[in-house]
């Protein structure tokens, strides 16, 4: 009974085939929590697959609902000792829609595939393998140690690809029955593919529609050009003054005052790596003087997701009457959420532009979180990291994304660890999601360890309840 014989443990469970069955199992289950015809599928998951997981360790589980989700939620716990320290697991087995017919020839969204060293399928990175890596981590544990050393609590949603609806609304009411000492969770990107890496929130997301309706019908150019407005031309004006040419944002409020130094050194050594399958970084856009780390997770950024004016597919020799254009601010802790909106309004008056309406979308807006880089559990949890990879973990301030973080650290008064299962190319949310099976392998002996270490004693001093 040993760490040492626990992480070999986790490496035969992957060399043997053992861990591929269960993912391959999970993967095959179409979980598309935006496509109705699917919302069998996601109580399957739960059913068919988490709860006799979790039942086989040792764990209690109850299916629990919401009015305002759309799927069930399943809470599972494994209380050894009320004075021992407890940890509280989130996952979402719900995925992204599969898009078959644009998967590469001979791949399936619904089929675990192993090809040219990668493994795919449809939430092998986003979230099925992530939380099923931590899952088979705890078992091993349990089964080299007899016993886990530590509480559990977990709880998976099967509606986070749709905004989480609930998910804050369920934790409020069960604030007590959820309350423990720490969140390590596991979802979005490594730093880079080779580099283990913890992340301590997220930035905040806001999406909204600008939209300029001049009037009723579109009027020939020839005789009506010089002469009534165009709202292709007045809504690009009146983005570009939200934005540089170069992607630096212009609203004051949309930005933190400064970049706090414990950010500023979690960062200095983090250099973002998209992989072999990744765009290369641009050093002139975004935020100037600052590096490519710290404009993607320290600071904001604003981006055009869409636009359309005219018929983009059959233009003709008239003048719009309309434009519209989504656009997205993804923004840091230390920009007020509560003021983004009116903000926008104030300096879009201010730049001429009152014609132009505001309107968010149904995406939810996520809020921005990020504990300490520097707080005792952040270096525990590195620690053991470390320890068992040789190498030297990246520390993220906050994920580049978004994740609803702020319901785990707001409403459940949570420490946040996040230590991801995936790497930035791994085509999450777009045909042939995969990953490489050695950061697989790795990362379950990584959450081996860490768990190993939650239940060994030296853990930080518990939160006061």
């Amino acid at each position: 009974m040993s760490r040492t014989q626990a992480i070999a443990n986790a490496e035969h469970c992957f060399d043997s085939g053992a861990f591929r069955s269960v993912i391959a199992r999970r993967v095959a289950i179409p979980t598309e929590s935006q496509n109705p015809e699917r919302a069998d599928m996601l109580a399957r998951y739960l059913a068919a697959e988490m709860q006799p997981a979790f039942e086989a360790m040792g764990f209690t589980c109850e299916t629990l609902t919401h009015d305002k989700a759309r799927a069930p939620f399943l809470y599972a716990e494994r209380i050894e000792d009320p004075a021992l320290p407890t940890v509280l697991g989130y996952g979402h087995g719900d995925v992204i829609r599969g898009l078959e017919p644009e998967w590469h020839e001979g791949l399936s969204p619904w089929e675990l595939t192993e090809r040219d060293g990668r493994w795919y399928g449809r939430g092998i990175a986003d979230n099925k393998g992530q939380h099923s890596i931590n899952m088979e981590a705890l078992r091993l544990v349990l089964e080299t140690r007899g016993k886990l050393g530590f509480n559990v609590k977990y709880l998976i949603e099967m509606g986070e690809e749709t905004g989480s609806p609930g998910l804050r609304e369920l934790c409020e009411q069960h604030k007590d029955r959820f309350r423990a000492d720490l969140l390590i969770a596991s979802d979005g990107p490594r730093l880079s593919p080779q580099r283990p890496t913890v992340f301590l929130g997220a930035r905040g997301s806001l999406n909204v529609d600008l939209t300029i309706e001049a009037r009723d019908g579109g009027h020939h150019s020839g005789n009506w050009g010089g002469l009534i407005s165009n709202p292709g031309i007045q809504l690009a004006h009146a983005i570009a003054s939200i934005s540089s040419s170069s992607g630096q944002i212009r609203i004051p409020e949309w930005v933190p005052a400064e970049l706090p130094a414990s950010v500023r050194r979690a960062l200095a050594d983090c250099e973002v790596d998209g992989g072999a399958d990744g765009p290369t970084i641009e050093p002139d856009w975004g935020e100037p003087g600052l590096s490519p780390a710290e404009r993607v997770f320290g600071w904001c950024s604003f981006e055009v997701l869409a636009y359309k004016t005219g018929n983009p597919d059959t233009p003709v020799n008239a003048i719009p009457p309309r434009a519209w254009a989504r656009c997205q601010l993804r923004f840091v802790v230390g920009v007020d959420p509560d003021g983004l909106l009116p903000a926008l309004r104030r300096h879009l008056d201010r730049q001429g532009f009152p014609m132009v309406k505001i309107q968010t979308t149904r995406e939810t807006m996520f809020k921005a979180t990020r504990i300490d880089p520097e707080d005792p559990w952040v270096k525990w949890a590195v620690a053991s990291l470390g320890q068992t990879s040789g190498k030297k973990i990246a520390i993220l301030p906050n994920l580049g994304g978004s994740l609803p973080n702020d319901i785990f650290t707001d409403v459940l008064g949570l420490k946040t660890v996040w230590v991801p299962h995936s790497y930035p190319g791994c085509s999450q949310h777009a045909p042939n999601e995969h990953l490489p099976p050695e950061l697989l392998r790795e990362a379950l002996t990584l959450m081996t360890g860490l768990y190993w270490d939650l239940g060994d004693g030296g853990t930080p001093a518990r939160q006061s309840t």
